[in-house]
């Protein structure tokens, strides 16, 4: 979960990710829309795959990056034990909500 997170922490491969919501995309493409050079971008799809963020399909002579669900998969079930404390806060706070409303209503 650390090499995910560090992956995501570094800007530009963050951009890379965002950009890889809309469908894969060839290294190319990439760096022409986010202004890198191409070996940055592979360095940081390198890093992305790594952390199980990207996977890479060849087709002829080009790669074409797409997001890995693996990896996107192991953050929404990190994330979901925070989202429980949320949901559970959110429910208490409704009950006192109610009870107050309750109360003037009395």
């Amino acid at each position: 979960m650390i090499e995910t997170f560090t992956a995501l922490s570094e800007p530009n491969r963050l951009r890379i990710v965002e950009l890889l919501r809309d469908g894969p995309q060839a290294v190319g493409v990439i760096a022409d829309t986010l202004g890198l050079n191409q070996p940055q971008v592979s360095k940081h799809l390198n890093t992305l795959k790594k952390a199980h963020l990207v996977e890479v399909e060849a087709k002829a002579q080009q790669r074409l990056y797409r997001l890995d669900m693996q990896g996107l998969q192991l953050i929404d079930q990190w994330l979901d034990r925070y989202r429980r404390i949320w949901t559970d806060r959110l429910d208490q706070l409704d009950d006192v909500i109610a009870d107050m409303t309750r109360k003037q209503e009395e």
